[in-house]
């Protein structure tokens, strides 16, 4: 017994630990640097005008133009400067409504080209880039982490990777490889495989397959708006993401709207990416497995499927699965649904940020300020009544405000039924701005992850999270 309570004294301690080093990372800004075979389809284009639109939440490392396997010898920084050229006109308006919008100028000179050329053609001996130089440059310039959105082919990273490895001791390699965070929507050339089997310590979210072999289908990051093309599922309210939705909401306003081209496919299957980052108080950025805006995912090492250019030889941050009501009033299991389960708060976000970019503030909505009325992280046993506050929520506007409490199951590790079966997890008030609930009883102990979303009733309705983790024991 007295073993039995040491070691749970021990886990909470190591819970508490970790997380109050998350919460010391979560209030730095991020970096963020991105890779783009911008121009082989619209959807990098359409992904760049939202990223703009939320750059006051992060520092703007670099914007690098690359090849993939839709683009293999040409590349398109042209195309980032025409974006960031719009952008200009409209960053005072944004400044209306919040600070921190990177200038023009500065977008402007960390706009880099890669080589073009693809994949592993481009890594070794003499390949070299602007890009490649000046990820080792943005990584070197600062102790905080490097978040490396890949939105075409890794390769420029490859060379990056590849150079330090020849150029330094091992451990200023592993130094080095410890400040990257990796985020790549599939494998879009053969160098992600290269890097991931090279420096297997690097942190990197990826679900792994190959666009030839139809990996596309079955990757965590068509969830977004891929329910007619590539992801195929239902479950989600599509006309959020069709083209009349876009040109009412997004196409329509001011300079940056014009910017943002009709799909091809679908829209935007870059941008999970960077929505992961979104300080919306719903993500962690060291923490993959909790959800957010930019999908789910879980560490492990995946099994070969065919989609796949080669076996995984480590792990990786790799497609997780939530279990979520859709609009038809069914159930759906997938990994896709980590991402479209939050399609309406993230597109009328969107939304509300392109009216930013023309609009007065008063005459625009902003997010509202949910607080807790207690800790976040919570100690707890079974039978326990959990009171649960949102006191002292506001809005910047005045708006009303809505509530909404909700257990998120595949996020923590404590077991009870999910959301369809056997008994679930009843939060008692779950729409109001205090609820409770009673703690179960469960096989296995661990961590259960409460949600508050909070919504306010301007136009569009804009939703504010904040998570709160019960650690169970005995």
């Amino acid at each position: 017994m007295k073993k039995q309570l040491m070691k749970t004294g021990i886990t909470c301690m190591l819970l508490v630990f970790l997380c109050v080093a998350n919460l010391n990372a979560e209030s730095m800004r991020p970096r963020v640097l991105v890779l783009t075979d911008i121009e082989n389809e619209p959807d990098d284009a359409m992904s760049l005008v939202r990223f703009l639109t939320y750059s006051n939440q992060w520092d703007v490392e670099g914007l690098i133009a690359t090849t993939s396997i839709h683009q293999k010898q040409e590349i398109a920084a042209w195309r980032i400067r025409e974006i960031v050229d719009a952008y200009a006109e409209i960053r005072d308006n944004l400044l209306i409504h919040e600070p921190g919008y990177p200038s023009a100028e500065h977008l402007r000179s960390v706009i880099k080209e890669g080589r073009g050329d693809y994949g592993m053609n481009a890594v070794g001996d003499g390949m070299d880039s602007d890009g490649s130089d000046w990820i080792i440059q943005s990584v070197d310039r600062d102790e905080r982490p490097l978040w490396v959105l890949v939105w075409g082919g890794p390769n420029c990273l490859a060379q990056a990777l590849w150079k330090v490895s020849q150029t330094r001791t091992p451990e200023e390699v592993k130094t080095f490889v410890s400040k990257l965070r990796v985020y790549t929507v599939s494998d879009q050339d053969d160098s992600g495989p290269w890097i991931r089997k090279q420096f297997k310590e690097l942190f990197y979210i990826v679900s792994p397959g190959f666009h030839p072999y139809g990996g596309y289908h079955y990757c965590t990051w068509s969830g977004i708006s891929g329910d007619k093309f590539h992801g195929r599922f239902t479950g989600a309210d599509f006309s959020l993401v069709d083209n009349p939705w876009l040109d009412e909401h997004i196409r329509s306003k001011g300079p940056l709207g014009v910017q943002y081209p009709h799909m091809t496919f679908l829209m935007e299957g870059d941008s999970p990416t960077f929505m992961y980052l979104i300080n919306n108080g719903l993500g962690s950025s060291e923490h993959p497995d909790w959800g957010s805006w930019g999908g789910r995912y879980e560490y492990y090492q995946p099994r070969t499927e065919r989609w796949f250019l080669e076996p995984e030889t480590r792990s990786i941050w790799g497609d997780a699965q939530d279990e979520v009501l859709g609009i038809d009033g069914n159930w759906h299991t997938s990994n896709k649904a980590t991402i479209w389960r939050w399609r309406e708060a993230y597109q009328h976000d969107f939304a509300a940020r392109m009216d930013w970019t023309i609009k007065p503030y008063e005459e625009a909505n902003h997010p509202p300020l949910p607080q807790l009325g207690h800790d976040w992280l919570m100690t707890a046993k079974v039978g326990d009544r959990i009171e649960l506050s949102a006191t002292g929520s506001t809005d910047p506007d005045g708006d009303e405000l809505s509530y909404s409490w909700f257990y998120y199951p595949e996020a923590g590790s404590y077991i009870i039924s999910s959301g369809r079966t056997g008994n679930p997890l009843e939060i008692n008030d779950a729409d109001k701005m205090n609820a409770w609930f009673t703690i179960p009883k469960s096989s296995r102990l661990g961590t259960m992850h409460i949600i508050l979303a909070v919504t306010d009733n301007g136009t569009p309705a804009l939703t504010r999270y904040k998570r709160v983790i019960i650690h169970v024991i005995q």
